[in-house]
């Protein structure tokens, strides 16, 4: 499988963290790993701030998501968000979504699962099922555009 960037810049940073496994995505290891200090606040909004990713507490399928999506910013962003024109703001909060979807359930991993659903996922990678499910579909796209796109040539 041909992996984009984001794929490859998240399979680089798995193994240097020795994530391998659905099991070894813990966000206290990683954070930990990482020099990133995770604080909890009442807040109706998660963020980073230097070191620190703030989260609101909820579910943990919520946390690990808001996680990913605040190192999303954490490792590819800089400047403060609140100063950046609307249009460059929302292309951040994008990028950080992605990574989220990819880090939480990278694309390396989900080669090795077979029958794969939603549920599946949402249990192996401790994620909403709302979420795994927009998960499985971005991973079907793709494999579905790699064979059309291996077939037309």
């Amino acid at each position: 499988m041909v992996y984009t960037y984001i794929e490859e810049f998240i399979n680089d940073l798995c193994f240097k963290l020795d994530i391998y496994e659905p099991h070894h995505l813990d966000m206290f290891t990683i954070a930990k790993k990482l020099n990133i200090n995770i604080v909890y606040r009442e807040s109706n909004f998660s963020f980073s701030i230097e070191n620190d990713i703030i989260l609101v507490k909820s579910t943990i399928q919520q946390e690990w998501q808001n996680f990913c999506h605040e190192l999303g910013h954490r490792l590819r962003h800089v400047g403060q968000q609140l100063k950046m024109h609307y249009l460059f703001r929302d292309l951040q909060e994008y990028q950080a979504e992605n990574f989220a979807y990819h880090f939480c359930v990278p694309t390396f991993m989900l080669e090795k699962i077979e029958n794969l659903t939603a549920y599946k996922i949402a249990i192996l990678f401790n994620v909403e099922y709302e979420f795994a499910s927009k998960r499985l579909e971005m991973y079907e796209r793709k494999v579905l555009n790699e064979r059309f796109y291996s077939q037309a040539w």
